[in-house]
């Protein structure tokens, strides 16, 4: 499964960005394949190994924050591997055939 996950820290002020990486952190360290981007992070594995990494993403950022939103889109396909790299690997296809 894909899991894209946004975590923004509030009440901390306006720069939230040390929090969002340490965030990040969490996830890189995980092992499972991800890529963050501007918007979210998007992790690959089982559901409940995805799950415990977002989990601990937030539990990281609530130690720091009084309160925190969690945004989640799941991409549920049993059987399907390496969906991180081979959906954008479809696309990229298509548009390079004109």
């Amino acid at each position: 499964m894909l899991i894209a996950f946004s975590i923004t820290p509030l009440g901390v002020g306006e720069s939230v960005g040390d929090l969002v990486a340490d965030a990040v952190r969490v996830v890189r360290e995980s092992g499972l394949p991800n890529r963050t981007d501007a918007m979210f992070t998007t992790v690959e594995g089982e559901w409940d190994e995805v799950m415990a990494v977002v989990k601990r993403a937030v539990d990281t950022v609530a130690a720091q924050s009084p309160r925190v939103s969690l945004v989640l889109k799941a991409d549920l396909r049993p059987g399907v591997t390496d969906a991180l790299t081979a959906k954008v690997a479809h696309v990229e296809a298509r548009l390079a055939e004109g």
